[in-house]
């Protein structure tokens, strides 16, 4: 993944307004606060709250 680093420092989750950081994986962007999960696929994040997934 490829998501610059000015880029991530301004993306918030935009639920609760948290700043995200990226997954393990790199497969996306998580949010510390309500825990959801944003994809990101070909190298764009997808930061629409209907395509998160909610870790447990």
């Amino acid at each position: 993944m490829a998501i610059h680093p000015d880029l991530l420092e301004i993306l918030a989750c935009p639920v609760c307004k948290t700043p995200v950081e990226v997954v393990k994986d790199g497969a996306g962007l998580r949010c510390g606060q309500c825990r959801r999960v944003y994809p990101v696929r070909d190298d764009i994040p997808i930061m629409l709250p209907e395509e998160a997934t909610v870790e447990a």
